[in-house]
């Protein structure tokens, strides 16, 4: 007997794996803020970093903090004083010329500790120049393959600028929508099943699986509102993603107001079968299409890059793929409830047929 269920324990073990795991794993520390942010060359400057999950005052006189404007061109910070464990002032003598032909250029600030590791936060300074020197720049700037940081070696998710915690979400929120899209996936192979044989086996569980990738859908938005609240400051956006969506959640709603409005069975049942296929047709270009052509907020579209390697990090993936195959499998035990309750019925009801 449980041989015959081991994909619905495998499914309940890896929920809980992926709670636990993703909930509780804390994050690398990070710099979530610099001020002030605009300096001139040639002055004197101090600023204020604000870490996050950092502790500045272990071991203060072992950081080190660098002004960067490319991968060849920084600037070692000569004083830093740290007020708490998560905040400390920086002093630096900035060079008269910057490495570069323009008056503006952006710096990010560089912290490195050997326990702490490295923590960065890109293009966060401007620094300006009244008169340009590339020449005397390059010099006054350290050569960036000196530079030498701390690889921090611990289990942990990466810290990303304005996701702080909600990275976590990543393994919920996405991995809803990728369980959905295989359950949708798997509703037209039935629905196909069904055309051609009249089964209507096939067409029960074409409509358990078509259902219950609909709730999984209406959680991913739900947890993508969510998390568009918390990074992007507004429950929902003009952006094509979200847009596309909820088109997809209307698409597959009138699924569900087309099968309730025949009364005919069969009927039913054969119109349904082939909207089910024409909407997944419809659905594939409006989510992973569309929204690589315009501008969008979401990673992989628009010109917006994906997870990469700097991102999806092996501390992420070991939570991640998990959470996909738990997800899925969740939605299939689902959806084979929902069969069998539907199957009841209509056995039920073919049972009162024969008797009447």
């Amino acid at each position: 007997m449980i041989y015959q269920y081991w994909w619905k324990i495998l499914g309940v073990l890896l929920f809980i794996y992926i709670l636990a795991w993703g909930l509780l794993m804390p994050l690398k520390p990070g710099i979530y803020d610099v001020s002030p942010s605009r300096f001139r060359s040639g002055d004197s400057v101090t600023f204020l970093i604000k870490a996050y999950n950092s502790n500045f005052l272990n071991e203060t006189n072992k950081f080190r903090v660098f002004l960067k404007i490319d991968s060849l061109h920084l600037l070692l910070c000569q004083k830093h004083e740290a007020l708490s464990s998560s905040e400390m002032n920086v002093s630096v003598q900035l060079p008269k010329f910057l490495p570069s032909k323009l008056s503006l250029v952006s710096a990010s600030v560089i912290v490195d500790h050997p326990l702490e590791g490295s923590m960065i936060i890109p293009s966060k300074i401007i620094l300006s120049q009244d008169s340009i020197s590339i020449e005397e720049g390059k010099i006054a700037w350290t050569i960036g393959s000196r530079l030498g940081l701390t690889y921090r070696k611990s289990h942990e998710f990466p810290y990303r600028n304005i996701l702080y915690e909600t990275i976590r979400n990543t393994f919920y929120h996405v991995s809803l929508w990728f369980a959905m899209f295989v359950m949708f996936g798997m509703s037209v192979y039935h629905s196909i099943r069904f055309l051609k044989t009249n089964d209507v086996d096939h067409d029960l569980k074409s409509n358990a699986l078509v259902v219950t990738g609909i709730a999984f859908g209406i959680l991913g938005c739900i947890t993508g509102s969510l998390w568009a609240r918390y990074t992007w400051d507004a429950w929902w956006t003009q952006d094509i993603k979200l847009n596309m969506s909820a088109l997809t959640m209307l698409i597959y709603f009138a699924y569900l107001i087309l099968r309730a409005s025949i009364d005919d069975i069969d009927r039913k049942r054969r119109i349904s079968a082939a909207y089910n296929i024409f909407a997944l047709v419809a659905v594939i270009p409006l989510i992973f299409v569309l929204p690589r052509l315009t501008d969008s907020l979401h990673p992989g579209n628009g010109g917006n890059p994906a997870f990469g390697s700097d991102d999806m990090d092996n501390a992420l993936r070991i939570v991640f793929y998990p959470a996909v195959i738990a997800f899925t499998l969740i939605g299939l035990w689902i959806a084979s409830l929902k069969y069998r309750i539907e199957k009841c019925d209509y056995l039920i009801s073919e049972k009162l047929d024969e008797n009447l």
